[in-house]
């Protein structure tokens, strides 16, 4: 939404200038920088996130904001009342919802009649209190939320339930109000949607300076008196941008026995089902400078609305309602002196003066009500272009009206109100589980995958269809050469490699053993296949334990002989790790494969780092084994299979066993991709354990997630979002060693954002904090850069015609990464729609230059897949 500026004064001769009656300068507001930042859990109504929130809100400093973000699954906060102080913010992050408590004891003001009816009511404290604050608010794209039509705990009815019968038996309702808002200043609140609320929406008494913009209110029509609005015995109000559809007044202002209510603006706003734009009841007080422009109201039961009566009456004056458009409203006009009129007369008496209404359309007839109070105390009311259509009923009595209106009999020009009656907008349907068409599942076929390769957004068309390879068909090779358990699988590609048979296939028959050494096959090296004849993998297994912390100095101790008198190529492979002071993720491989058209089969590649306990740098297994890891026991990446930069590499019934990072499958460089192809294998492996940039397609395959911490991703791709495709599975089975384990939460994916080190999606709770684009991944508090490339390189996974385990969480398969508030969060991105959407959505205090990231360019149309899932089956 764009800002938009609330000029203080009509400008003479300056035509399109608002005369706004709130005396401020209101812009749309912008949310300040946030202290802290807190996750939401999975919904239970039973907790109470109170504590922790107000903790929050108490330790922040004004002027900054209390962030409430959903995580994944955990969305949902619950709480009993909470206060604000001056200065401070709640936000409610989009996705997330701060739901109400439905325990009556926490809201209770000390009487116990809070959950209950009796003659006095106000039992209740709100769900949100600001009381002598100043520049306080609520915002976000989230969702405050009531509970109104739950059940009460401890009792049988919800608390409309209980405001319902009090109206029966002439009794009062001790519910909650949402948000109130008392004796304070400056209080804002923007983009938030308000919903079911037990009462009262958000009622501002003594307040001097409110804004309201862009705020959503949503509760169903039969809810009584759960008013949208209500400012009372308050100046300064602006109301603008806003959806409000209630079981009350939509908005009602009033003035009470603390003073009047004045400056108010109410300006381009809708209205649906509801009691209309109110002022009164209570106008003892006074109601003056009130300015109503742009407003639709569809549904509700009064549209413009002045009631009082002699009990509690006073002068409501300067009143300008201008551009109305109303339909379906049983009274579209409703200016009465005698509402809810008590037996006996009162001494506060109504008196309705300069009221006046220009350009006011109503498409339905209905009720105009124009009653003032007597001959002394007349409603005046001025008329220019109010027109409703239809024969309405009019009632007039002690009414002084002049000017044009259709329904006095005068001429009077109709405002156009085609258009301005826009639906109410939906909430935001999360499907945390895209489904592709038929249609769309076609262009993941193999065949399809399979014939592209090169350049990133231009790949050249190279077909490709592994399955009609030997090494799928189960063809028996003649070996050219044969391993022997206990001597070397890289001894036999040294060989093959020296003996320089460009262009033909070497094949090497492997005997069942366990081989514990490195397995490296450089670029440029003949196309070998290794295989073995035996049809379980597990008979030949090549192990090692390297992760990215070793040192060089470790590697060098652990394998450098092994590379003795190795060929020049291979040789450069082990020169390029052995002095560098940690091997990091790419040097841990067991197996590193560079070179095009390289196959295996009926093999198990293994990183034993971490694995059975084996937690050193050696072949030892057991809580005995010599640390070598310099006191980090810990998980850390272990690569089983690293293929790097190799195309048409093929696979047949592998076996990978690694813990974090099994699997690594990278492209050359950044603008370019090659392809690997799985078929009848298993994977093995417990965080990000198949990742990389690559086009990869696993047919017939089992991916087993392993538990024990405290969240499982079994894919992290890595994948540009101009490359025409990355990981895809078909006919796959994902499972775990422990579906129902309690300490591990497991997803599908995470898409890859390279342990960034500033982000420019959601909130951070740094003073000063900015990321913005850059030539490196890099930060120094406060601020840091961001690579095009790393905003770019979005993650694609498709998942087709598989088997998704229990333990798979069903909800929420597709992880962000990291929560918000961390330096490398980024939500999960479905499609192109959701990155140029995150991007826009960047928050301000980023300085992200987002024209730059997309170049322009408008989104895509339809939207580019980046992960989804096509006839799956739920275990």
């Amino acid at each position: 939404m764009k800002a938009c500026l609330l000029p203080l004064l009509l400008a003479a001769g300056l035509p399109g200038v608002v005369h706004a009656q709130d005396t401020r300068t209101v812009t749309e507001p912008a949310p300040p920088p946030a202290c802290a930042i807190l996750t939401g859990e999975a919904f239970a109504p039973e907790r109470n996130d109170g504590p922790r929130i107000q903790a929050a809100i108490d330790a922040c400093a004004p002027g900054h904001a209390v962030v409430l973000a959903a995580s994944n699954a955990k969305r949902s906060f619950v709480s009993g009342p909470l206060l604000l102080k001056t200065g401070v913010t709640l936000v409610v992050d989009e996705g997330a919802t701060l739901y109400a408590s439905s325990d009556p004891k926490l809201f209770d003001r000390g009487s116990g009649t809070c959950g209950s009816n009796d003659q006095n009511g106000r039992g209740c404290r709100p769900l949100i209190t600001a009381e002598n604050t100043r520049g306080s608010g609520i915002m976000g794209r989230g969702t405050i939320d009531g509970r109104g039509g739950e059940k009460i705990l401890g009792t049988n009815e919800s608390w409309w339930q209980i405001a319902r019968r009090a109206q029966k038996e002439k009794t009062r309702q001790n519910v909650p109000r949402l948000i109130q808002v008392d004796k304070s200043q400056d209080f804002t609140m923007a983009g938030i949607l308000l919903k079911n609320s037990p009462n009262f929406h958000v009622t501002l008494n003594q307040v001097d300076g409110f804004t309201a913009w862009g705020v959503k209110i949503d509760t169903p029509h039969d809810a009584r008196n759960t008013d949208g609005i209500d400012p009372i015995s308050s100046k300064n109000i602006t109301i603008a941008h806003s959806w409000i559809r209630t079981g009350d007044d939509n908005v009602a202002i009033k003035g009470g026995s603390n003073g009047p209510t004045e400056n108010v603006s109410i300006l381009h706003n809708h209205f649906y089902s509801g009691h209309g734009m109110s002022i009164g009841s209570e106008t003892n007080g006074g109601v003056r400078r009130v300015l109503v422009e742009d407003l639709s109201m569809d549904g509700t039961t009064s549209g413009l609305r002045i009631k009082s009566n002699d009990k509690r009456g006073g002068t409501v004056s300067d009143i300008l309602y201008r551009d109305v458009c109303l339909r379906g409203t049983k009274a579209p006009i409703d200016i009465t002196t005698h509402y809810e009129q008590a037996d006996k007369p009162g001494s506060l008496v109504p008196d309705y003066r300069d009221v006046r209404m220009e350009r006011v359309h109503s498409l339905t007839p209905g009720k105009i009500n124009l009653q003032g109070y007597d001959d002394a105390h007349p409603l005046r009311l001025r008329l220019a272009d109010v027109v409703v259509d239809g024969q309405p009923v009019v009632k007039t009595e002690f009414a002084q009206v002049t000017g044009a209106a259709s329904f006095l009999g005068e001429a009077a020009a109709p405002v156009d109100c085609s258009g301005r009656f826009p639906a109410f907008p939906a909430e935001p349907v999360r499907n945390p589980r895209p489904q592709l068409s038929a249609e769309q599942a076609k262009a993941f076929e193999a065949r399809e995958v399979l014939k592209y390769v090169g350049t990133v957004g231009a790949e050249r068309v190279d077909r490709w269809d592994p399955l009609a390879d030997p090494l799928a068909t189960g063809a028996r090779f003649m070996a050219d050469d044969t391993v022997d358990a206990g001597a070397s699988v890289q001894a036999a590609v040294n060989k093959a490699i020296a003996a320089g048979a460009k262009g033909k296939r070497i094949y090497i028959r492997i005997r069942p053993g366990v081989y514990r050494e490195l397995l490296y096959v450089p670029a440029g090296a003949p196309p070998i296949t290794l295989y073995s004849e035996d049809p379980d993998p597990r008979a030949v297994r090549i192990v090692a334990g390297l992760d990215a912390s070793t040192t060089g100095a470790d590697y060098r101790r652990l394998h450098g002989a092994q590379f003795d008198g190795a060929p020049p190529s291979v040789r450069a492979m082990y020169e390029q790790l052995k002095d560098l002071p940690a091997l990091s993720t790419g040097g841990s491989g067991t197996a590193w494969i560079r070179a095009d058209g390289f196959q295996a089969r009926n093999i198990t590649i293994e990183n034993a780092f971490n694995r059975g306990g084996a937690r050193a740098r050696t072949e030892c297994v057991g809580d005995g084994c010599p640390d070598n890891t310099g006191g980090s026991r810990v998980h850390h990446q272990a690569v089983a299979l690293r293929v790097d930069g190799a195309d048409r590499v093929q696979f047949e019934n592998l076996r990978l066993l690694g813990l974090q990072d099994t699997l690594f499958l990278n492209a050359p460089d950044q603008n370019s991709t090659v392809r690997s192809y799985f078929h009848k294998s298993y994977v093995e492996g417990d965080v990000d354990f198949i990742f990389g940039d690559s086009i990869a397609y696993f047919d017939d395959c089992e991916i087993k997630s392993i538990a024990g911490r405290a969240a499982s991703y079994a894919l992290a791709p890595d994948t540009s979002r101009r490359a025409k495709y990355g990981f895809v599975f078909n006919g796959c089975r994902f499972t775990a060693d422990k579906p129902a384990a309690s300490e591990t939460r497991f997803y599908l994916a995470r898409q890859w954002f390279h342990n960034q080190r500033c982000t420019p999606y959601g909130w951070m709770a740094v003073e000063g904090y900015r990321c913005r684009l850059g030539d490196s991944d890099v930060y120094r508090a406060p601020e840091g850069t961001i690579r095009l490339r790393t905003l770019e390189s979005v993650g694609k996974a498709v998942i087709l015609n598989s088997r998704i385990g229990a333990h798979i969480d069903r909800d929420n398969p597709w992880s962000e990464w990291n929560r918000m508030g961390t330096m490398a969060h980024r939500p999960a991105q479905f499609d192109s729609y959701d990155f140029w959407a995150n991007l826009e959505a960047v928050h301000p205090t980023a300085g992200l230059d987002v024209n730059k990231v997309l170049g322009g360019k408008p989104r895509p149309a339809p939207a580019e897949i980046y992960l989804g899932e096509y006839n799956n089956t739920n275990e």
